[in-house]
């Protein structure tokens, strides 16, 4: 674990603002490495429909290394959970080679789990203790729920014993096995913040490029390969649309273009509103007009970022 403040750039932004290509010149010119963000590029096998462009990671014929890509089957549920524990690890790895962490992503969660070290613990099932709690009145449970967690203020783990048993498994258990400590992060954090207009401009034209390369195969492929319809509608997006779609629930492809444009847009505006409320959350967010990396490296320079 590294004991000192570590410096890192983040360049965020909703889906197709062109953040990968800016994140990677940006790493190529400070000396950096780049840690993924993304809840669907972990998978193996989400090429096309991910956005995942490995080619991207290359400036000026020099490959910019990568992490936290393809380090997931699909049958595994990877959690945000799954995600912090495995960047810390390449964090630390980068920090060790005495690179930049320049972090890019667009999953909000995955980037606050990152930088806000959220304490995040899988907790198993403890019989043997709720064999113990079940005896235990409402009154006694609160009180044994309180101790375990001093400063107790959502309430709402006391309104049900199931739960309240639950949250007293949790609570213990945290106190037994503290999650190791997570790294001191000091981030510079970029987000690409386009019209709204432009924005969903940039989204049509990149689904009907994706349409045009495959992303319908690479679907079709995976269920030929034994993912579920259920699975791929989990998903999200573009592997919801196209599974419908061919399972016939979408007639057409004009109809598949349509609807999964619209969604895309929606999410689009879903990431902003994230981003605006990482600002409220107190992150500074320095705002970028555009993908351009002059105003990039302008922030940069200007907030002595080295």
């Amino acid at each position: 674990m590294i004991n000192r403040t570590q410096k890192a750039l983040v360049v965020a932004g909703p889906t197709a603002s062109g953040k990968t290509a800016l994140g990677v010149e940006l790493a190529s010119l400070l000396n950096g490495e780049i840690l993924s963000a993304d809840s669907r590029q972990v998978y193996r096998g989400l090429d096309i429909g991910s956005g995942k462009d490995l080619a991207e990671y290359v400036y000026q014929g020099r490959a910019v290394p990568y992490h936290l890509i393809d380090i997931a089957d699909l049958s595994m549920e990877f959690s945000v959970f799954h995600y912090q524990q495995a960047f810390y690890q390449a964090f630390e790895e980068v920090c060790r080679r005495d690179k930049l962490p320049v972090i890019v992503g667009g999953t909000g969660l995955y980037l606050e789990a990152a930088l806000s070290k959220y304490q995040l613990v899988p907790v198993p099932e403890n019989l043997e203790l709720r064999e113990e709690l079940v005896h235990l009145d409402m009154g006694a449970l609160a009180q044994r729920l309180r101790a375990a967690k001093p400063g107790l203020h959502d309430e709402t783990d006391l309104v049900d014993r199931e739960r309240t048993i639950r949250a007293i498994e949790i609570a213990e258990y945290k106190a037994a096995s503290p999650p190791p400590p997570a790294p001191d992060i000091a981030p510079l954090l970029l987000v690409i913040m386009h019209s709204p207009d432009l924005l969903r401009g940039r989204i049509a034209l990149r689904l009907h490029d994706r349409m045009e390369h495959g992303l319908i195969e690479e679907v079709e492929g995976l269920h030929r390969q034994g993912v579920s319809w259920e699975r791929l509608e989990q998903l999200g997006l573009e592997y919801r649309f196209v599974a419908q779609y061919l399972q016939g629930t979408i007639r057409n492809r004009n109809d598949l273009f349509q609807k999964l444009n619209g969604a895309i847009s929606q999410f689009a505006k879903r990431q902003r509103t994230w981003f605006r409320g990482m600002e409220r959350r107190g992150f500074t967010v320095h705002w970028l007009p555009d993908a351009d990396p002059a105003s990039a490296l302008q922030v940069i320079r200007k907030n002595d970022f080295k």
